[in-house]
């Protein structure tokens, strides 16, 4: 278990940071690439794999207990360094990080099952969420030099795509989370991306920080989680609070022509979208252009066997563009 730290400063680097990239770029060398599945999947998934690991994917991608002869003895010792290794009651190491791909890009994340508070998401929705900034992006190209934020960024995967996109050319990224650790988890992935004008900043949403900002990207926790765990919950009834919160108060930090493009999910309850329709009624208030969609109509369907949800029908995936007048 990774316990929180103080968040990274810029240019500097902690002994996890460190080790995630330099394990990642050795997963980088070795061509390792990596999909990272729902937790119902994944679990499926190991009930059909009882032996110990045999490749890279087995020990980073599906965080199957491994014999330390499998990777090279300085990887090994550069995991013990930073505590990024768990003994196995077989006998056996298990490493305590995953790494997935997007495209070119790798991300460290946390190992399965995401049990702790603070442990740090890459799944489905993130290659969802690549693919809507992705399109928003071929629909209107950043001007150069546009400041981005990555809103909660987690492994920073979010805003990385969007600085790394054809046409982002000297593109300024702040990647801000409210988790120390997922801070230092996102400056691995950006030195493993070779990204430039990165700024890592910790807060409370968008307390603290400066300016105006010409694209805004966020993938807030969406569900209500019983154990309130930091990376997962988003708050109100049904995890609703924090978009709504982003919305808020990310519509005054736009700059004149700016945009937010928000990824989160959606409550159905007896047919009504309660968050959209909190949504909109923001919206009406800020005479802005905006586009809310519907991408998937059913994630997390295990959720709704809480009693949170009791009277929920589905959790959809939903998305929300928004452009800021110029004047």
């Amino acid at each position: 278990m990774m316990n929180p730290v103080q968040a990274p400063r810029d240019g500097d680097a902690s002994t996890t940071t460190r080790a995630l990239t330099g394990v990642g770029q050795w997963l980088q060398s070795q061509g390792y690439a990596f999909v990272t599945v729902t937790p119902a999947t994944h679990a499926a998934v190991l009930c059909n794999r009882t032996t110990a690991a045999n490749s890279l994917r087995d020990v980073f991608g599906w965080s199957i207990p491994f014999a330390t002869d499998l990777l090279p003895a300085n990887i090994v010792t550069i995991l013990r360094s930073a505590d990024l290794l768990e003994a196995h009651p077989s006998g056996l190491l298990r490493s305590a990080v995953r790494f997935s791909t997007l495209g070119d890009l790798i991300f460290p994340h946390s190992s399965f099952p995401t049990t702790q508070s603070e442990s740090v998401f890459f799944g489905p929705d993130t290659y969802r969420f690549a693919a809507l900034i992705q399109r928003e992006l071929r629909t209107q190209p950043l001007a150069p030099g546009s400041h981005l934020l990555d809103m909660g960024c987690g492994t920073g995967a979010g805003g990385l795509v969007a600085a790394t996109y054809a046409g982002s050319a000297d593109a300024h990224l702040v990647l801000s989370d409210i988790s120390a650790t997922a801070l230092e988890f996102a400056q691995a992935s950006v030195a493993m991306a070779g990204a430039k004008h990165v700024h890592l900043r910790q807060a409370d949403l968008f307390s603290g920080l400066d300016g105006g900002f010409d694209f805004i990207v966020a993938n807030p926790p969406y569900l209500n989680d019983g154990a309130q765990r930091l990376y997962r919950h988003g708050g109100g009834q049904w995890g609703e609070a924090l978009s709504i919160r982003i919305l808020r108060e990310g519509f005054p930090r736009m700059a004149p022509g700016g945009r937010l493009v928000l990824y989160t999910g959606s409550a159905i309850v007896q047919g009504v979208d309660p968050l959209g329709e909190a949504l909109q009624a923001d919206l009406a208030r800020y005479g802005c252009e905006w586009v809310y969609e519907e991408l998937d109509p059913d994630v997390f369907g295990e959720e709704l066997q809480s009693p949170a949800y009791a009277d929920v029908d589905r959790i959809a995936a939903v998305s929300l563009v928004v452009r800021k007048p110029l004047s």
